[in-house]
């Protein structure tokens, strides 16, 4: 193998697959990167059997060829290098891959290629188009809500509803719904569900910041392997600086029941608090400052307006060590005054990722759930279902 290519270039590639190497496996091949030629291109891979990444970046190939190598010391150094252009030439004897670039010279011992997972490519089956930006913030709205501990798996990982004309995204740990739906320009030919990792939609929305903007993520799902097959176009097919040419991530899917989410997203409500959305989440993050120290309670007193005045939406948060903190925010309350209580890293965490102007807190009594949904969306484009704490009197 002997291959040259840009040095912003090779960065960019390895910061993107490195996420999915493993740093823990009893496999040495799985702690390394495949660097194989593919055409006019680079082609670099890592996965960790779960997540599998692949990324193309331009490159001149003067001699095809493949190899692995220990993915931390290849990114570490060619971070290291000026932004020039990098010479790599593999010695197939030692299995040493030489790397060249200015004045800088190393050689570094790798692992056989064919040694390294196979990892499919997006070839072949039926894909879902969805835009980018809009995919991006689906998975912003919903993944944070995925659990982060292994006890019940299936609540680490995301359910993709493929209905109709329909994607609908869905995570809860058990304390927190969130669903988000969009529409498709293309009906899917068959209705599906599938778990998707929280993680993996985390890394397609850390790729897709660097992904063309007017090319759609395909996503292609492969029940007959369980899995999900993410593919990204980059910003520029000739391979600008600083960019990659395509992207496919590979994850295995979550085999197992996720719950019945419908049935506890509230039908109907007694209050209706809008509130000014920035407003909201800086009072919230006030509250947190002294709550972090009580549970993350922060209580929400709801009062309607009056002739002479608007509605008030009151934060209290208390503190037996340290005090306590009082925050008014000014809101169109419907429907009865209500007095509840969240835990604020939650509220922090749904508030930070909606963009309208104004959000929509909807209740019905202290004991259950408050339904927070953006002001001037489609009522079931973004849902958000957060379970109340007990508050003595």
């Amino acid at each position: 193998m002997r291959v040259s290519c840009l040095q912003e270039n090779l960065a960019k590639g390895l910061s993107i697959v490195g996420r999915a190497v493993s740093p823990r496996s009893t496999l040495p091949v799985l702690g390394n990167i495949l660097l194989a030629t593919d055409q006019a291109r680079l082609k670099l891979a890592a996965t960790d059997l779960e997540i599998a990444i692949n990324c193309w970046i331009g490159a001149q190939v003067e001699e095809e060829g493949a190899t692995t190598v220990p993915a931390r010391l290849l990114a570490d150094f060619v971070n290291s290098l000026p932004p020039e252009r990098i010479d790599m030439e593999l010695s197939v004897r030692t299995l040493s891959l030489h790397v060249r670039c200015a004045r800088y010279e190393a050689n570094i011992k790798g692992i056989d290629a064919t040694e390294f997972p196979l990892i499919p490519t997006s070839d072949g089956d039926e894909s879902v188009e969805v835009p980018v930006d809009t995919l991006r913030q689906m998975i912003a709205q919903v993944a944070f809500a995925a659990a982060t501990d292994d006890s019940r798996p299936m609540l680490t990982g995301v359910q993709a509803r493929f209905q109709d004309d329909r994607l609908t995204l869905a995570a809860t740990d058990g304390f927190r719904l969130s669903v988000r739906l969009t529409r498709l320009d293309q009906p899917v030919k068959e209705n599906m569900d599938v778990i998707i990792p929280a993680r993996s939609l985390q890394e397609i929305a850390r790729i897709s910041g660097d992904a063309n903007e007017e090319q759609p993520v395909e996503i292609r799902v492969v029940q007959a392997r369980n899995q999900v097959l993410f593919h990204l176009a980059g910003k520029a097919d000739d391979g600008d600086k600083g960019g990659f040419q395509q992207v496919d991530v590979v994850s295995q899917l979550i085999d197992s029941k996720f719950p019945d989410y419908e049935a506890i997203i509230p039908k109907s409500w007694t209050t209706r608090t809008v509130v000014d959305t920035a407003e909201f989440l800086k009072a919230v993050r006030v509250a947190y400052l002294f709550a972090r120290e009580s549970a993350n309670i922060v209580r929400l007193q709801i009062t309607p307006g009056q002739a002479d005045r608007p509605g008030v939406l009151t934060l209290t948060a208390t503190s037996q060590e340290y005090g306590d903190n009082l925050s008014e925010v000014e809101a169109l309350v419907e429907g009865e005054s209500m007095e509840i209580a969240f835990n604020a890293r939650y509220l922090i965490d749904v508030l930070s990722v909606i963009d309208t102007p104004q959000v929509a807190l909807e209740t019905t009594r202290p004991g259950a759930p408050g339904v927070i949904r953006p002001v001037g969306t489609g009522p079931e484009e973004f849902t958000h279902v957060i379970m109340p704490m007990h508050i003595s009197r």
